[in-house]
């Protein structure tokens, strides 16, 4: 049977949401590993990722069972969703990839200026004080601290901002086919008829 038929996209549909599915326990594995390892100690930052996680595990127990049983009314409200998620992802990616040294630097620094709690981890991780200049009275969690050694974070950061907003885009952008490419199947497989169940279907 062709790539065109019903058995095929309902196995590629299932094949599809089987991965978002694997990405979405890794996405929620990761969060709890670095809670249990002590490298974030951030709520905030490990509830939006548990939370995308979730989010991306319903979105895939959605498809999977509307593919399996081929109902129509949860593979209409995933096709929508997934659209959704689409035009999203594929912006984000897109706005990482487009961003100058200029606009990383500062959206760094905005980042760094509203992310007072992320500061902690960010200082002992990479072992720096400040963000781009660092004060002997301000508290630093650092280890260099004690040495009177360290080094700025932004000096750090931005070594690698660039190359991290690469790699974030491209990976969204990625993702962002496989989830056009899920709309696409939806939407065929929503308007295809099982031959075995309904063998006059198509005479």
């Amino acid at each position: 049977m062709v790539c065109g038929g019903f058995t095929c996209s309902k196995n590629s549909l299932c094949a599809l949401n089987l991965l978002y599915t694997l990405v979405s326990l890794l996405l929620i594995g990761i969060a709890a590993w670095g809670i249990g390892f002590g490298l974030i100690s951030n709520f905030r930052v490990v509830g939006v990722a548990i939370a995308v996680g979730i989010f991306l595990f319903l979105i895939a127990l959605v498809g999977l069972i509307g593919a399996v049983k081929h109902h129509q009314v949860l593979l209409f409200f995933y096709m929508i969703i997934l659209l959704l998620v689409f035009i999203v992802q594929f912006s984000v990616s897109c706005a990482c990839l487009a961003l100058n040294k200029d606009q990383q630097h500062q959206l760094l620094e905005v980042g760094w200026n509203n992310t007072k709690s992320a500061r902690e981890d960010i200082e002992r991780n990479l072992n720096c004080c400040g963000f781009r200049n660092f004060n002997s009275s301000e508290p630093c969690s650092a280890a260099c601290v004690k040495e009177n050694q360290c080094l700025t974070c932004a000096s750090i950061i931005e070594e690698y901002s660039g190359m991290v907003l690469r790699f974030v885009g491209g990976i969204g952008l990625f993702f962002s086919f496989t989830e056009i490419l899920g709309v696409w199947l939806t939407y065929r497989y929503r308007n295809q008829k099982d031959s075995r169940a309904n063998p006059s279907a198509f005479l």
